[in-house]
């Protein structure tokens, strides 16, 4: 007869030990409360290994290679193409080769204790979890349990899929061989990422949206995105609805259209978007129910506590992809330092209710200056709101876009093609989001985060000199087309 398992407490309890659980377990600990993180996969999670990490280093080769091949005196030294071993090769250092040992050991350096297993809620504050060493473990939060469980993909409804082997970005990130023929399915972030790197590294890439390729950002935007896609040989199907896929005798795929075409491939690849890793959390033992859906949702404040918990006491917190607001790493860290500075001032008695905007213990950037790059090649950067989305929350919006055509762009590369946007609050004066486009922008974002969460005045954004000869005069040109 097993023993029965003995409940152990801790003052947190986080589920999940991805970057965002490990950024809240942080928090807590240098605050001086005890913290306890469940994984039952890889401790650093799926940007670490299935998602910006792997991906990125899939893509930066390639994207080095094409500036070499668009710069004078560079061009004329590059005789190869990428070799797709090597870039392979990069791509398991940067994952580790899927090893979680280095971030095991941060873990327990840092004080944080580690369980390995699933966990799940039986009622307020209180967690089973099923461990991987086939163990039964009960704990008990003192203070909080917060949720950072990540996202998973979401399953299109197309007639054949469950019946087709077909890579999610899991398997595309930690691909052991590049395809010849691949379709990805979906014009989103990831499937537009994806597309870029296997074409460079030699696959006849065939990307099917339902509607247009990247459609949250500004369209002159997403057209050079675009364009850097049929330049490295994709084929875009866009605004394509799929309808069936169907699995060939010779063991290739068939994506067959709504508009009647079809495409055939040896790979597909499903990037239709993701939603909160909620289910199987036991989050209906604490009164939420899934949706019409099927899928669990929750509503948190500013502090990331959930909203809508029967009583008082503030307890469940969710963070990153699993609270459903912002779907990047590095928002997802930032909430989570919050959450856990709040964690801690409640728990010591210094916070009652909300907390105020731009404190430590408040993710207010989540409502005004939320930064994301596409890395494709050319790249796009945005932070904030566009025109419509701030036009949508009441502002006196407006806007001033150019091509980016100044002396550093030029020096760059042959023939650069970018474009950049500010969006402007009228009755302020300040900015309220930004777009760039085009080779090596990601670097100029930054400083439009910076302007955006200070509400820095326009007047006084115009003393900000940029160094010549940069792209980042870009800045200076749009401020005297907006008329300064």
């Amino acid at each position: 007869m097993e023993p029965e398992a003995v409940e152990r407490e801790f003052d947190v309890v986080v589920i999940g030990a991805g970057a965002v659980g490990e950024n809240v377990a942080d928090r807590i600990v240098r605050g001086g409360l005890t913290a306890v993180l469940v994984e039952a996969e890889l401790v650093g999670g799926e940007c670490s290994y299935w998602a910006c990490m792997p991906s990125k280093a899939l893509l930066r080769p390639g994207t080095a290679l094409h500036g070499a091949q668009t710069t004078p005196g560079a061009k004329e030294a590059v005789t190869r193409t990428l070799s797709a071993a090597a870039v392979l090769e990069r791509r398991n250092y940067f994952t580790s080769n899927w090893q979680d040992d280095s971030q095991v050991s941060w873990v327990e350096d840092t004080g944080i204790e580690l369980l390995r297993g699933h966990a799940w809620l039986t009622g307020p504050k209180s967690i089973e979890v099923a461990g991987l060493d086939g163990n039964q473990h009960l704990l008990r939060a003192r203070h909080a349990v917060v949720l950072a469980t990540g996202s998973t993909p979401n399953t299109p409804p197309i007639e054949g899929l469950q019946d087709v082997q077909v890579w999610g970005t899991r398997e595309a990130t930690s691909a052991r061989e590049v395809p010849e023929r691949l379709t990805v399915l979906g014009g989103g972030v990831a499937g537009t990422e994806l597309a870029q790197a296997f074409a460079r590294l030699g696959s006849r890439v065939t990307l099917v949206a339902r509607s247009g390729l990247l459609r949250n950002f500004p369209e002159e935007a997403a057209t050079l995105v675009a364009a850097g896609l049929r330049a490295d040989g994709v084929e875009l199907r866009l605004n394509s609805a799929t309808e069936r896929i169907s699995r060939n005798d010779d063991g290739t795929l068939t994506v067959s259209l709504a508009d009647g075409t079809s495409v055939t491939a040896g790979k597909v690849l499903v990037s239709t978007g993701r939603h909160p890793a909620l289910e199987g959390l036991g989050l209906e033992s604490v009164g939420f129910e899934p949706d019409e859906s099927g899928h669990l949702a929750l509503s948190t404040d500013t502090s990331g506590l959930v909203q809508g918990l029967p009583g008082d006491d503030p307890w469940l917190y969710a963070v990153g992809d699993a609270a459903g607001k912002n779907l990047f790493t590095h928002q997802g860290k930032y909430e989570a330092r919050a959450t856990g500075e709040a964690i801690v001032a409640r728990a010591k008695g210094e916070l009652k209710g909300t907390p105020d905007d731009w404190s430590r213990c408040a993710q207010t950037a989540n409502q005004h200056a939320v930064p994301s790059v596409v890395f494709t090649d050319p790249e796009l950067a945005s932070v904030g709101r566009t025109v419509e989305a701030a036009r949508k929350d009441g502002y006196n919006a407006s806007s001033v876009e150019l091509p980016i055509q100044v002396a550093g762009s030029s020096l760059h590369s042959e023939n650069y093609e970018g474009w950049a946007q500010l969006v402007v609050d009228e009755d302020r004066k300040v900015l309220l989001g930004a777009t760039f486009a085009g080779p090596d922008v990601a670097e100029l974002l930054h400083a439009a985060t910076i302007a955006v969460v200070g509400e820095i005045p326009l007047d006084r954004l115009w003393h900000a000199v940029p160094s010549y000869p940069t792209i980042s005069e870009v800045w200076l040109r749009l401020l005297e087309k907006y008329g300064l």
